[in-house]
Protein backbone atom coordinates (compact mmCIF):
# COMPACT_ATOMS: atom_id res chain seq x y z
CA UNK A 1 0.00 0.00 0.00
CA UNK A 2 1.63 3.31 -0.85
CA UNK A 3 0.52 6.63 0.86
CA UNK A 4 -0.51 9.83 -0.61
CA UNK A 5 2.23 12.63 -0.04
CA UNK A 6 0.87 16.13 0.38
CA UNK A 7 2.06 18.64 -2.06
CA UNK A 8 2.67 22.04 -1.81
CA UNK A 9 0.72 24.82 -3.46
CA UNK A 10 3.99 26.22 -5.25
CA UNK A 11 4.49 22.80 -6.29
CA UNK A 12 1.02 22.90 -7.67
CA UNK A 13 1.73 25.85 -10.00
CA UNK A 14 5.50 24.40 -10.95
CA UNK A 15 4.74 21.28 -12.23
CA UNK A 16 1.62 21.94 -14.61
CA UNK A 17 0.82 24.18 -17.29
CA UNK A 18 -2.62 21.97 -18.00
CA UNK A 19 -5.50 23.03 -15.24
CA UNK A 20 -9.09 20.78 -14.71
CA UNK A 21 -11.68 21.70 -12.66
CA UNK A 22 -14.34 19.03 -11.56
CA UNK A 23 -17.38 20.62 -10.25
CA UNK A 24 -17.19 23.45 -12.52
CA UNK A 25 -20.58 25.22 -12.71
CA UNK A 26 -22.12 27.91 -14.84
CA UNK A 27 -23.53 29.60 -11.66
CA UNK A 28 -21.12 32.40 -11.09
CA UNK A 29 -21.99 32.38 -7.18
CA UNK A 30 -20.66 29.27 -6.78
CA UNK A 31 -17.10 27.81 -5.61
CA UNK A 32 -16.89 25.65 -8.96
CA UNK A 33 -17.21 28.64 -11.21
CA UNK A 34 -15.11 31.04 -8.88
CA UNK A 35 -12.16 28.47 -8.81
CA UNK A 36 -12.63 27.86 -12.58
CA UNK A 37 -12.88 32.13 -12.99
CA UNK A 38 -9.72 31.51 -10.65
CA UNK A 39 -7.58 29.87 -13.02
CA UNK A 40 -8.88 31.64 -16.28
CA UNK A 41 -8.47 35.38 -14.85
CA UNK A 42 -4.64 34.27 -13.49
CA UNK A 43 -3.61 33.04 -17.26
CA UNK A 44 -3.84 29.46 -16.61
CA UNK A 45 -4.90 26.95 -18.97
CA UNK A 46 -8.29 25.08 -18.06
CA UNK A 47 -10.70 23.23 -18.61
CA UNK A 48 -14.04 22.75 -17.01
CA UNK A 49 -15.50 18.81 -16.20
CA UNK A 50 -19.23 18.89 -15.66
CA UNK A 51 -21.23 16.18 -16.96
CA UNK A 52 -24.20 18.48 -17.83
CA UNK A 53 -22.89 21.61 -19.50
CA UNK A 54 -21.60 22.08 -22.49
CA UNK A 55 -19.61 25.36 -22.15
CA UNK A 56 -19.00 27.21 -18.97
CA UNK A 57 -16.95 30.79 -18.92
CA UNK A 58 -17.12 30.27 -22.87
CA UNK A 59 -14.67 26.93 -22.54
CA UNK A 60 -15.79 23.63 -24.10
CA UNK A 61 -16.29 21.46 -20.91
CA UNK A 62 -15.23 17.62 -20.96
CA UNK A 63 -18.28 15.74 -18.68
CA UNK A 64 -15.39 13.81 -17.33
CA UNK A 65 -11.99 13.40 -16.62
CA UNK A 66 -11.38 10.27 -19.29
CA UNK A 67 -12.47 13.21 -22.10
CA UNK A 68 -10.19 15.71 -21.09
CA UNK A 69 -8.24 17.14 -24.59
CA UNK A 70 -4.92 15.49 -24.62
CA UNK A 71 -3.24 12.93 -22.04
CA UNK A 72 -5.83 13.05 -18.86
CA UNK A 73 -2.34 12.52 -16.85
CA UNK A 74 -1.14 16.28 -17.70
CA UNK A 75 -3.59 17.74 -15.32
CA UNK A 76 -3.54 18.76 -12.07
CA UNK A 77 -7.34 18.79 -11.31
CA UNK A 78 -8.86 20.79 -8.50
CA UNK A 79 -12.18 19.28 -7.41
CA UNK A 80 -14.82 21.03 -5.56
CA UNK A 81 -17.71 18.19 -5.36
CA UNK A 82 -20.19 17.08 -2.81
CA UNK A 83 -18.25 15.18 -0.56
CA UNK A 84 -19.81 12.30 -1.66
CA UNK A 85 -18.72 12.02 -5.01
CA UNK A 86 -15.24 12.97 -4.27
CA UNK A 87 -14.45 9.68 -4.01
CA UNK A 88 -15.54 8.70 -7.14
CA UNK A 89 -13.67 11.47 -8.98
CA UNK A 90 -10.54 10.32 -7.21
CA UNK A 91 -10.87 6.95 -8.44
CA UNK A 92 -11.12 8.37 -12.00
CA UNK A 93 -8.33 10.92 -11.73
CA UNK A 94 -6.32 7.72 -10.89
CA UNK A 95 -7.75 5.93 -13.26
CA UNK A 96 -6.67 7.83 -16.20
CA UNK A 97 -3.06 8.89 -14.74
CA UNK A 98 -3.52 11.86 -13.16
CA UNK A 99 -1.14 12.18 -10.16
CA UNK A 100 -2.42 15.39 -8.52
CA UNK A 101 -5.21 16.52 -7.38
CA UNK A 102 -6.38 19.55 -4.92
CA UNK A 103 -9.62 19.01 -2.94
CA UNK A 104 -11.20 22.69 -2.14
CA UNK A 105 -12.50 23.14 1.29
CA UNK A 106 -14.88 20.98 2.45
CA UNK A 107 -15.11 18.24 -0.64
CA UNK A 108 -12.85 15.87 1.40
CA UNK A 109 -14.57 12.45 3.23
CA UNK A 110 -12.80 9.93 4.87
CA UNK A 111 -13.35 7.63 2.33
CA UNK A 112 -11.70 9.76 -0.50
CA UNK A 113 -8.61 10.76 1.68
CA UNK A 114 -8.29 6.95 2.27
CA UNK A 115 -8.69 6.39 -1.11
CA UNK A 116 -6.13 8.94 -2.11
CA UNK A 117 -3.67 7.48 0.30
CA UNK A 118 -4.22 3.99 -0.78
CA UNK A 119 -3.61 5.04 -4.40
CA UNK A 120 -0.83 7.29 -3.78
CA UNK A 121 -2.21 10.60 -5.24
CA UNK A 122 -0.33 13.89 -4.31
CA UNK A 123 -3.18 15.99 -2.80
CA UNK A 124 -3.84 19.04 -1.52
CA UNK A 125 -6.26 18.87 1.03
CA UNK A 126 -7.29 20.15 4.28
CA UNK A 127 -8.72 23.68 4.09
CA UNK A 128 -6.04 25.84 1.99
CA UNK A 129 -8.27 27.02 -0.98
CA UNK A 130 -6.77 28.27 -4.47
CA UNK A 131 -8.86 31.40 -4.39
CA UNK A 132 -7.04 32.64 -1.10
CA UNK A 133 -3.69 30.50 -1.84
CA UNK A 134 -3.06 30.50 -5.65
CA UNK A 135 -0.20 32.02 -7.37
CA UNK A 136 -0.82 33.77 -10.23
CA UNK A 137 0.82 32.57 -13.31
CA UNK A 138 2.34 36.12 -13.56
CA UNK A 139 4.01 35.40 -9.94
CA UNK A 140 5.18 32.33 -11.12
CA UNK A 141 8.41 34.03 -14.00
Amino acid sequence: MSSSAPILIKEWFSNSQKFAVVGASTNRTKFGNKVLRWYIDNGYTVVPVNPKEKTIEDLACAPNLSSLPGSPADYHVSIITPPAVTKSVLEEAHKNGIQRVWLQPDVDSPEALAFAAEAGLKVLSGGPCVLVHGIPRAAKL
